[in-house]
């Protein structure tokens, strides 16, 4: 099957990465290409993607200087939730062609509040709020609590 036949099946190709670089990137594996050439309409996120996209991405160099003397969770929070941002900005058209079914970017809850229900809760709204963005999904780990 070729990706315009694909485009009008119920399927949704999401890219299981982010980074700046695929962001602000102008190959083609960079989000914008992918999302003009490849049917992605979604990116997910996780806490291990970011933590491979900021060791290894100059791109971040000058807001990690900037936040010098923030605690590290702070800068984290910064770097993925201004990322979240710009991948979301990027999805807008497409979320809103589909109203609202496509054109979303997740970001996930921290994982170390997976056992306590209210501070799951209170993180996402936050990140909600940070992240300001009618496409953002917020992800929570799936347990009994």
């Amino acid at each position: 099957m070729k990706l315009e036949e694909l485009k009008n099946t119920p399927t949704s190709i999401w890219l299981d990465d982010l980074s700046r670089a695929k962001i602000t990137g102008s190959d083609p594996h960079s989000l914008p290409a992918r999302i003009a050439t490849s049917a992605v309409v979604g990116v997910t996120t996780n806490p291990s993607i970011f933590s491979s996209a900021i060791s290894s991405g100059s791109e971040y160099s000058k807001d990690i200087k900037l936040m010098t003397g923030s605690s590290v969770d702070d800068v984290i929070e910064k770097l993925t939730t201004d990322d979240v941002r710009a991948a979301c900005d990027l999805l807008y058209p497409i979320y809103k062609s589909s109203n609202g079914v496509d054109g979303r970017v997740s970001i996930e809850v921290d994982p170390t509040l997976a056992h306590d229900t209210q501070a799951t809760i209170n993180a996402g709204q936050k990140l909600w709020k940070i992240i300001d963005r009618a496409n953002v999904m917020i992800k929570v780990p799936a347990t009994i609590e």
